[in-house]
């Protein structure tokens, strides 16, 4: 490669990316050189470096020799329209070979006052631009026209078969040319063609009935395009894969009692802890302690069919009825999953922790390891509290528990950010079906391995910065100036003061929290301080981790199902010699790209995730409609409010129109509707007694009334216009005000 080439008139590579990215019009050789004013010699240089961006994954060459960043959009490309609702048009690249980055959607632009001409499956040619996080499209040209998939339920209507789609937004159905087979009530993969308001669907593949066990999560693979299925080919090579011998040269800590503390349904292991007293005079009153890693890079190679299609995965999916690996079953489940009685291949990482609970020494070794035990959160607890027998308890569980302190110590006196928001729990019964959706417990079993985690995590992120090898970190960035204004905004709703001037650090908003104590608008004030953050991203370079307070943290703990993992692993390996299988030059020199990838990979999943979950409690609360519930207000906007079942989750829409007769306005600033006449408040946070009048579990969409029912009869719609400087108005009215109990109004 020709990295070290240099030119007195030779861009330097940023130069060229810059370049790209700025120019108006596509960028080929003769555009950049002509830009740069280089001479006959310094173009045969210039191609040799733009090959070798090419390359390295920099760059990609479009249609006609044009370049543009790899894994963004040439200035000119072919689009395919996949939404056209008549206000806003949606499209997507049509020719998309970023094989580790999921294509973009672009907001198309067409003229100013022109009804839209464009219609769901349309090609356009476009040029492109990229406006803050999105991508805008501007069309030149339509091209012959072409179709668009999309995931719905058949129904009959009318004497007609009609589909309807899974979103929770989409209000609208299509009637179907061609149902395949499939009959009214199937969960169906569609074609969708035409111009509005001829559009039409065509089934290509019956998915099955939307209500079985097992359904929901499967429109969620599909919605969202996650591979769920692995190749023989890969199967195989997963085998042979498997077979493999441990190797040479592996540290042999069969002899210690490591045990694995996991979920009681875990699908895979990757992880084991060990701790004991420190025996160095160095370390007066520390600890010694070993968390185990599967090694995962001894199995998956780089540049293997495993590697490849683990990277276009970028993680495994967690659903409740199923799991979407990234690796194989026999690797993910088996080989590399740490299991009681038998030897397994790790990465291990050697910690020693002062009395402080401060990470003093760290290195690692590939080990071979038999786990004592496999224990369940809950079982571990019972043992430590003395509730439950445990013949491990005192060899193994309580030295862990006792450097577990001294590191829970550290990480209070370190006050990273600290907000209890419980995570959902989705109870099946063998059939797939609903038992239960509950919070769930949260123990100090279940601190201890994180906090353990988060020690080696911050081992491997310094281990390789003292190496100089590169670091694929997790990144979480302080929040954004006008984040924290909005939030100074919404505090002094509540009379809690909040200076901008100050150093934002993690223990600013606990801060906050504690200054709001057990305050009933508590939950609203740690809802607003969790939007206010970023969001949390993979990259090489080290900008820190803000909720945790740390300078250096990479994850390192899960490479069974995150491929940042593996990456750090490999890095690891090829830093300490440890054999095969370490970080590769490619890998080191796409450090960035991989990383994009993988953050969106993991946003995606998370999605995919979240919407199934509701998708199961708007299920679970089917049989609920027409209650009243206890509710939360989650969100307000001005055409209405969200709130979520408390205890059970799941966002419902109480909308505008149904508040009645009374004007209310939206108070952006407060997150609240504030009745015109009665000063009636509907605040995010708020505690309120709701009625369910509608769960569909194919969308996941719940939506709520007021018990009183009135609904929008209870008055006459109204329009105007607020006048300048007011709040945002509501326009609908509101009867009988005081009928809804305030449990979270601010007095």
């Amino acid at each position: 490669m020709a990295k070290n080439r240099t030119s007195a008139g030779l861009p330097t590579r940023q130069q060229i990316l810059d370049f790209i990215a700025s120019s108006n019009t596509p960028a080929g050789k003769r555009e950049i050189a002509k830009a740069f004013g280089l001479s006959a010699q310094d173009k045969i240089l210039l191609k040799a470096l733009l090959k070798d961006m090419s390359d390295e994954g920099l760059i990609d060459v479009a249609p006609g020799r044009a370049f543009h960043k790899m894994g963004g959009l040439p200035k000119v490309t072919v689009l395919r329209i996949t939404d056209a609702d008549g206000d806003t048009t949606w499209a997507v690249p049509e020719r998309w070979e970023a094989e580790h980055v999921p294509a973009p959607r672009l907001r198309v632009r067409e003229l100013r006052g022109k009804r839209s001409a464009l219609g769901v499956g349309d090609r356009i040619l476009a040029r492109t631009e990229e406006a803050g996080n999105g991508w805008i499209a501007h069309p030149m040209k339509t091209l012959a026209r072409g179709e668009v998939l999309m995931l719905g339920v058949l129904h009959e209507e009318g004497g007609k078969l009609w589909l309807q789609g899974v979103e929770k937004k989409e209000r609208r159905s299509w009637p179907v040319s061609d149902a395949g087979g499939a009959e009214p009530g199937d969960l169906v993969l569609a074609e969708k063609a035409g111009r509005p308001p001829r559009i039409t669907a065509r089934v290509v593949e019956r998915l099955g009935d939307p209500f079985a066990p097992r359904s929901f999560s499967l429109i969620a693979i599909h919605r969202h395009g996650i591979p769920n299925v692995f190749s023989e080919e890969l199967l195989d090579e997963a085998e042979r894969v498997a077979r493999q011998p441990l190797g040479e040269g592996r540290e042999d800590l069969r002899h210690l009692p490591i045990v694995a503390i996991d979920p009681a349904d875990a699908r895979d292991h990757d992880d084991a802890v060990w701790a004991t007293p420190d025996d160095d005079p160095a370390n007066e009153g520390g600890w010694k302690a070993i968390v185990a890693i599967a090694d995962v890079s001894f199995y998956v190679r780089p540049g293997s069919e495993l590697d490849r299609e683990a990277r276009k995965r970028g993680n495994s999916v967690y659903f409740p009825d199923r799991v979407v690996p990234m690796l194989p079953e026999v690797l993910s489940a088996d080989v590399c999953s740490l299991k009681e009685g038998v030897d397994r291949a790790a990465l291990a990482c050697h910690l020693q922790v002062t009395k402080s609970g401060t990470l003093k020494s760290w290195r690692f070794t590939r080990a071979v390891v038999r786990l004592a035990a496999n224990i369940a959160y809950e079982d571990a607890q019972a043992a430590i509290d003395g509730a439950l027998e445990n013949p491990l308890t005192e060899t193994a569980l309580r030295p862990l528990w006792d450097c577990w302190h001294a590191l829970n110590a550290a990480r209070e006196k370190r006050e990273p950010l600290d907000l209890d928001l419980p995570e959902r729990r989705i109870v099946l019964d063998e059939k797939g079906r609903i038992l239960s959706v509950a919070p769930r417990e949260r123990l100090d079993a279940h601190k201890l391995i994180e906090d353990y985690m988060i020690a080696a995590n911050v081992a491997a992120a310094k281990a390789l910065e003292a190496k100089k090898t590169p670091v694929m970190y997790r990144i979480h960035e302080p929040p954004a100036r006008e984040k924290l204004t909005a939030l100074k905004e919404y505090l002094k709703t509540f009379d809690v003061e909040f200076a901008l001037g100050q150093v934002i650090r993690p223990a600013t908003f606990n801060r906050i929290l504690d200054r709001v104590g057990e305050e009933e608008f508590r939950p609203q004030v740690m809802e607003q301080v969790l939007r206010t953050q970023t969001q949390a991203y993979y990259g090489p370079e080290n900008v820190g981790h803000f909720g945790l307070a740390l300078g250096s943290y990479a994850h390192f703990t899960s490479p069974i199902r995150r491929y940042a993992d593996l990456i750090v692993h490999r890095a690891l390996v090829d830093a300490y010699r440890l054999g095969p299988g370490g970080l590769t030059a490619e890998e080191a020199g796409s450090m960035d790209r991989i990383g994009q990838s993988i953050s969106q990979l993991e946003r995606r999943a998370m999605e995919a995730e979240r919407e199934t979950i509701d998708r199961y409690v708007a299920a679970y609360l089917a049989a609920h409609v027409g209650e009243v519930m206890e509710a939360r207000i989650t969100g307000v906007q001005n055409f209405g409010f969200f709130a979520t079942v408390e205890g059970v989750g799941g966002d419902g829409l109480v909308a505008a129109r149904d508040l009645g007769a009374e004007y209310f306005h939206f108070d952006e600033a407060g997150k609240r509707l504030v009745g015109e006449h009665s000063g009636e408040e509907f605040t995010l946070g708020q505690r309120i007694e709701l009625r369910l009048v509608e769960a569909n579990p194919i969308s996941g969409a719940l939506r709520f009334e007021l018990p009183d029912g009135k609904g929008s009869a209870g008055g006459p719609q109204r329009t105007g216009r607020p006048g300048k400087g007011a709040p945002k108005r509501v326009l609908h009215r509101r009867g009988r005000p005081g009928n809804i109990r305030h449990q979270g109004r601010k007095r």
